[in-house]
C-alpha cells in the first residue's frame, strides 16, 4: 500500500493536485491540494462530502455566498456538505489551499454552516513525547465526522504507535523520516503527504533542529493525543 505522496511533483500553475483517494488505497478521505491564480475563483461544491480546507501559501478571502473571511497561510475552514464557496485571490502569485474531502459525512442535516478559523491562534495541547497540536475543524464548529489539527513534532524519533483513527497528514515545514512498520524508512519534508490507516505502527521522526509542523485531518473525530503503543497500552502525555 502507499503511504507518502509527495504534492509539490505538480506545483506551479493553478489547478487541483490529487494526493489520496479510493484509487490510491484511501477510502475515508479524498486529499488534494487547490492552487487559484489571480482573481476570483470558480464556483467549488464537492457533492455529498463535507470539506476540511487549509491555507498553505498566498492570501484572498473565502466567499461564501455573502459572507467574505480573510485566508492567510495557518487558517483553515470548514465547509459543509451542499455549501458552495469561492476562493479569491488577491496576491499575483498563488493561493494554495490543501482539501480534504470527508464523503458521507456523519450528523444531522441541522444548519450547519461554515466556519473560518486561525489555527495559529488556537490553544496549544500536548500529546505524547512531548508532541503539541492546535485544533482546527472539529465537532464544535460542526465537522462532526473528522478533526483537523496543527502538529509540532520536535527534534528526535518518538516511539512507534498507532492510532484507532483514519488519519492523512501533510507536512507544513521541516524536515524527517517517515517510519512504517515493515517498510523502508522514506525521508518527508514540506509538501509531503502521509496516509496513515487505524491500526499501522508508524513514527514521524524529526532529523532537524526546530518543531516540524503538519497539518492532520483524521476520522472519526477524536484527540490527537491519543495513541497506542504496538504492544497495545496507551501511550500518555507524561510519556516521553
Amino acid at each position: 500500500m502507499q503511504y507518502l505522496i509527495e504534492a509539490n511533483d505538480s506545483a506551479g500553475g493553478a489547478g487541483v493536485t490529487r494526493l489520496f483517494d479510493p484509487d490510491r488505497g484511501c477510502d475515508t478521505f479524498v486529499q488534494r491540494v487547490l492552487r487559484f491564480g489571480p482573481g476570483l475563483s470558480d464556483e467549488q461544491a464537492p457533492s455529498g462530502a463535507d470539506e476540511v480546507l487549509f491555507v498553505v501559501e498566498g492570501e484572498g478571502e473565502l466567499v461564501t455566498g455573502d459572507a467574505r473571511s480573510r485566508l492567510a497561510p495557518g487558517v483553515g475552514a470548514f465547509v459543509p456538505a451542499g455549501s458552495r464557496w469561492r476562493a479569491s485571490n488577491e496576491g499575483e502569485g498563488t493561493l494554495a489551499i490543501l482539501s480534504v474531502l470527508v464523503p458521507d459525512p456523519s450528523g444531522t442535516p441541522r444548519d450547519r454552516r461554515p466556519a473560518v478559523l486561525s489555527l495559529l491562534d488556537a490553544e496549544l495541547a500536548g500529546a505524547t513525547a512531548a508532541r503539541r497540536f492546535r485544533l482546527g475543524a472539529t465537532p464544535e464548529v460542526g465537522c462532526e465526522s473528522a478533526t483537523q489539527f496543527l502538529g509540532y513534532i520536535p527534534p528526535g524519533r518518538a516511539p512507534d504507535h498507532y492510532h484507532r483513527y483514519d488519519e492523512v497528514v501533510y507536512v507544513v515545514g521541516g524536515e524527517g523520516v517517515l517510519h512504517v512498520e515493515g517498510e523502508e524508512p522514506e525521508p518527508i519534508g514540506p509538501g509531503s503527504c502521509v496516509h496513515l490507516p487505524a491500526g499501522l505502527v508508524h513514527c514521524l521522526e524529526n532529523t532537524g533542529w526546530e518543531d516540524m509542523t503538519v497539518l492532520g485531518v483524521f476520522r472519526p473525530a477524536g484527540s490527537p493525543a491519543e495513541a497506542y503503543y504496538p504492544d497495545g497500552r496507551l501511550a500518555t502525555v507524561a510519556e516521553h
